[in-house]
Parts: structure tokens; sequence; C-alpha cells
């Protein structure tokens, strides 16, 4: 999915979704285009892009042995 993206020198693309988080990581993007309209970078709410704690995802809670 192509998503558009507003650059540091105010140039405007489209870029692949996958390219995204790297673009934020970067500084390289100022905005980007959501369903609901532009996301500011350091302005606006957006997703955490890495998450650096321990994976809890597929975890099996342990049964309580009281």
């Amino acid at each position: 999915m192509l998503i558009p993206v507003i650059y540091t020198d105010d140039s405007y693309d489209l870029v692949e979704d996958t390219t995204l988080n790297a673009l934020i990581r970067s500084g390289k993007i100022k905005a980007f285009k959501r369903s609901s309209g532009w996301v500011r970078i350091g302005e606006d709410p957006i997703r955490k892009i890495e998450y650096r704690g321990p994976e809890r995802r597929g975890r099996k809670k342990q049964p309580d042995r009281t």
C-alpha cells in the first residue's frame, strides 16, 4: 500500500507502507497521511515504532499455585 508523505524539505511522495517506520526513525519525513488525515511527526500521536521489552505475545499464563 502506498502512503503519502511530506519530507523535511516540503516535497511530497508516495512510499510503501513497509518503509514508513524507517523514514520516521531516520527523521526524513515530517508528516504522513492516514485515512483520518495528516499526522505530523513530533506533534501528533503515532504508534510506537519499536518495543524493546520482553516478548509477551504468545505466552501462556502460568496457573496460580496457591
